[in-house]
């Protein structure tokens, strides 16, 4: 092969990386963060209700009645919260992709996760840390972010990108469908096996905290009761474990939540005056 057709081949393959970056940005509600998102939100949303459907029939829901109602409470209470919020900001046509259900499961691990479109679990064992409400809007609140942040469609991309490469990129993700499901499968990994999904970054963690004491703010509850559950979960101590394999628990990320509650403080204020 020729060095000219090798140079010609490098260029096209450069345009349609650009035109597809260009095409296929958004950015994060409330941080303004420039994100790729090759995947349309409703194929991300039908990847994942999939795999969320086929766990949630294999699922032993909680028959802890009351706990039950605390988590859809506190979940009702931050979606609402959440949707006001993307009213009030220029984000109402996002909404769309949101269809908001809470479960509790039972299942001792300390853990909870989020699916697309607002698909959130918690496990028993994550109310054995979480003892009170506001503590439990923490975790839900994060989990709120995942979703409002589209941060599976990233991690999604991100895999499409690494997996197939200009396979799928040079048909500018035309025929993508198959591609698609497998990555779906090797990004959320359900099936009976929930906590398996690859892990965020911890860009997205801390987006996810961020966001999440924000909503807490704007939904009347006190965003300091984040610091207390990420404390009493970077003691460690018990199962925590399974929750920081995918949830990472430090001093850094304490510090950074401590340093942006005036800020979402500010925000819930100016929300609910």
């Amino acid at each position: 092969m020729g060095k000219s057709s090798i140079r010609t081949k490098v260029l096209l393959c450069a345009l349609v990386i650009a035109e597809l970056l260009f095409t296929g940005c958004g950015s994060v509600p409330l941080t303004g963060r420039r994100q790729v998102l090759l995947v349309s939100d409703k194929e991300v949303f039908e990847a994942g209700l999939t795999q969320y459907n086929e766990y949630i029939a294999e699922a032993q829901l909680s028959s802890d009645a009351k706990a039950t109602a605390m988590v859809k409470s506190v979940g009702k209470r931050l979606s609402e919260a959440t949707e006001r919020y993307l009213k009030a900001n220029g984000f109402e046509s996002e909404l769309a992709n949101l269809q908001w259900e809470f479960n509790l499961v039972k299942n001792n691990e300390v853990n909870a996760f989020c699916m697309p479109g607002g698909k959130i679990v918690v496990y028993e064992g994550l109310l054995s840390v979480a003892q009170t409400e506001a503590e439990l809007a923490a975790v839900v609140g994060h989990e709120i972010g995942h979703a409002v942040a589209k941060h599976s469609n990233e991690r999604m991309s991100q895999q499409i990108m690494t997996q197939y490469g200009m396979a799928i990129l040079s048909q500018a993700l035309s025929q993508k469908s198959a591609a698609v499901q497998t990555v779906a499968t090797s990004v959320f990994g359900l099936g009976a096996q929930v906590g398996l999904m690859l892990p965020y970054s911890r860009k997205h963690e801390y987006e996810a905290d961020y966001m999440g004491i924000v909503f807490m703010e704007i939904a009347g509850y006190d965003s300091n009761s984040a610091l207390e559950f990420w404390t009493k979960m970077a003691a460690g101590g018990g199962n925590t474990n399974d929750f920081l394999s995918t949830h990472p628990s430090d001093n850094k990320r304490i510090a950074q939540i401590s340093k942006r509650i005036p800020e979402a403080q500010a925000i819930g204020k100016s929300m609910n005056q």
